[in-house]
């Protein structure tokens, strides 16, 4: 039986076979081949690992031939419109679980969400091993040899170092033979709660010849991986939460209980760019609005080649002043609030220091209202200092545990927000930040790598960290319903949780600590990859050394997406403060534009070894276009621009020696002194 769900903007068309099991035949943006049911290596919607079930395959490593994959059957489907789209729901079932797996269509967009949910049926205890959220076998359909017409793109994320995707061929990465039993997979994943510390939770496959291009996104907010490898001469991807072999999760359900794995969503197009836009609609579809942050606040915070966590009664104010000079609609006063003097492993009271605020904290508070800002405070919440009084009196079922001690990284201890009085304790905390001190900006922060998870009230390591991650999840989105007016901002070591489980929830997003604006650069360029454009929080810290081109870079770095001010702005000239206050000026003219903007990549996306790089985002008006120059030794070069243009001006600077032209496919830049950068618009 075929069953063709495809939508307006792509093909999804799914087989029952004769046995009842449920196939993925067709997942793409092109139509599917004559061929299509000739085909024999398709593979089973789901996987799921169960234990004690032979996984009957030469699968080495690879998440093939689960049980599921052999004992699931069709019962049923819904289809139907939602409030999103259209839903879609196969019901499969055996004698041990019934599970059913969700597809999720948004209208006006070319992709799906897809998670699955389990119920154990039978009367003993089931164990999980391994669940997909999302499975297709088929990447690599055409009529060239099966791996020739295949681009990998891998993104790799570090801390000071995100967004920094590679692409490869197949064989590059070690696959040189789809056909036969081939062990090697291409396997990427995440353990711990730093959800991108090593790897975005994202990946994409390019299909040269039939011209799809599919990227994903796993959300969640701790352990997820994905794989990519064949499955006879069928490229399959398979996407998923924590699972044992990667991750340390296993999972039992006593009978009548129930799993639901993480969500993922996959996007099609016919490149990179054109998958990017789809999932760019489908990101602002799954955000939580924020009428707080709707008109796109210009922030300055106090710490990044500033204060540096030393904020005191004293120095405070004449930067409040500068900053409301420059521009700033909100003020954040960042870490070291709280203690008098070191309090990297003291933290957990959250109290603030009467050494460095002998009048108290709301007096500071009520001075950036005096000055029509909204107050902004660092928070991290989920740790404890080691040297914190609260950690000698709190039970350990308040922290992560494993070996029967807590896990301390760092100077501090991992939280279980699993754990009632925890939840409240630092619920608590905001309520004070809120109602006593009038914040109306939180940077949540997070600094520490709590591991593979906790063996407290769990069935495994990993399940103890899941468990967790959501019940933090679900603890942040009661903060958010209490006090809708909060914003929000995520940050973990800056780009550490970029993830679309935060993400939904959160305002923005800390893209990077980077201290270096040239090397910062590449980061702001690529991260609308990562982020929406109007969650991409990007400091902008210039010195008052900086040269003139410095401070330019620095405010481009982040006009594309959310200006994040810091830096010596207590050292710097008039001619500095001039251009800071110009590029906020530009900024507010369009920012109304930001969240309608879709991001591309003219000259591919930014990597660390380029010379010239550029971002582009394209709005209802006109395209914004971002070109830095860096040790490039030819001042002008060429940016291809598919679109029709009348006209192309630099907006900032509004000095200087570049210009820009249009020319035929594009236009022309010159940018005639190296590390420098500008901001074009093009109608």
């Amino acid at each position: 039986m075929i069953l063709d769900f495809s939508q307006d903007l792509f093909y999804m068309i799914f087989e029952v076979t004769d046995i009842g099991s449920v196939i993925l035949k067709h997942f793409s943006n092109r139509e599917p081949d004559p061929d299509l049911n000739a085909r024999p290596d398709f593979r089973n919607i789901v996987n799921i690992h169960v234990s004690g079930e032979d996984q009957n395959d030469h699968h080495f490593f690879k998440h093939t031939a689960s049980s599921g994959d052999r004992t699931l059957r069709y019962v049923s489907h819904k289809y139907y419109e939602n409030a999103q789209g259209n839903k879609l729901e196969f019901l499969l079932k055996d004698e041990r679980m019934q599970v059913t797996v969700h597809y999720q269509f948004y209208r006006g967009v070319a992709a799906v969400r897809s998670w699955c949910e389990i119920i154990n049926v039978s009367d003993e205890t089931l164990g999980l091993e391994y669940v997909s959220s999302f499975a297709y076998t088929g990447l690599n359909s055409g009529k060239l040899s099966e791996k020739d017409n295949i681009r990998v793109y891998i993104p790799h994320n570090g801390c000071v170092a995100e967004v920094n995707w590679k692409e490869y061929s197949l064989s590059e990465l070690g696959i040189n033979d789809l056909g036969g039993a081939t062990s090697k997979r291409i396997s990427i994943a995440n353990t711990g709660t730093w959800s991108t510390k090593e790897h975005l939770p994202m990946g994409a496959v390019l299909n040269t010849e039939t011209e799809t291009a599919y990227l994903w996104q796993i959300e969640n907010n701790g352990s997820w991986n994905w794989e990519i490898s064949g499955a006879g001469k069928m490229l399959y991807v398979k996407l998923s939460g924590p699972s044992e072999n990667e991750n340390h999760w296993y999972k039992e359900l006593s009978p009548g209980e129930g799993f639901e794995s993480v969500t993922a969503c996959v996007a099609v197009g016919d490149s990179f760019d054109a998958s990017l836009a789809e999932l760019t609609a489908y990101r602002r579809r799954i955000c939580k609005a924020n009428p707080a942050d709707a008109s796109l606040p210009v922030i300055f915070n106090d710490y990044m080649n500033c204060l540096g966590a030393k904020p005191t009664e004293e120095n405070e104010p004449p930067i409040i002043d500068l900053a409301k000079e420059a521009g700033a609609d909100h003020y954040c006063m960042d870490a070291g609030w709280y203690a008098d003097g070191s309090w990297w492993d003291s933290v957990g009271e959250w109290m603030p220091s009467s050494v460095r605020f002998p009048n108290g904290l709301k007096r500071i508070f009520d001075y950036i209202k005096e000055k029509e800002m909204v107050p902004g405070i660092w928070l991290e919440p989920e740790v404890m200092g080691v040297n914190c009084p609260l950690a000698k009196v709190w039970p350990d079922e308040c922290f992560f545990m494993r070996h029967g001690k807590r896990v301390v990284d760092h100077g501090r201890y991992q939280l279980d927000f699993r754990n009632a009085f925890v939840r409240d304790h630092l619920a608590k905390v905001v309520d004070r930040l809120v109602n006593d001190y009038g914040i109306g900006y939180i940077k949540l922060d997070y600094n520490i790598e709590g591991g593979i998870g906790t063996e407290q009230a769990s069935d495994s390591v990993g399940d103890g960290l899941l468990e967790h991650n959501r019940a933090y999840f679900e603890w942040l989105s009661d903060i958010q319903c209490r006090y809708p007016q909060l914003i929000i901002e995520n940050c973990a070591s800056g780009g550490m949780r970029m993830d679309y489980k935060m993400l939904s929830l959160t305002s923005l997003q800390s893209t990077s600590d980077q201290t270096d604006y040239r090397k910062n650069a590449r980061i702001a360029a690529a991260a609308s990859t990562a982020v929406l454009p109007e969650q991409g929080a990007v400091w902008s810290y210039p010195l008052g050394t900086s040269e003139k081109n410095a401070v330019i870079m620095n405010m481009v770095n982040a006009m594309l997406g959310r200006i994040h001010l810091s830096g010596k702005i207590f050292d710097w000239s008039e001619e500095q403060m001039a251009l800071v206050k110009e590029a906020v000026s530009v900024y507010k003219s369009y920012r109304h534009e930001i969240p309608l903007s879709i991001p591309f990549y003219p000259l591919g996306i930014p990597a660390p070894e380029d010379e010239v790089f550029c971002a582009a985002h394209r709005t209802p008006t006109c395209t914004r276009l971002a070109v830095w120059r860096m040790e490039s030794p030819s001042e002008s070069f060429f940016v291809p621009i598919d679109t029709d243009m009348t006209s192309a001006k630099i907006i900032y600077p509004s000095c200087g020696t570049a210009s820009v032209s249009i020319c035929d496919g594009g236009i022309t830049v010159s940018l005639p002194e190296r590390n420098s950068a500008l901001l074009i618009e093009i109608k």
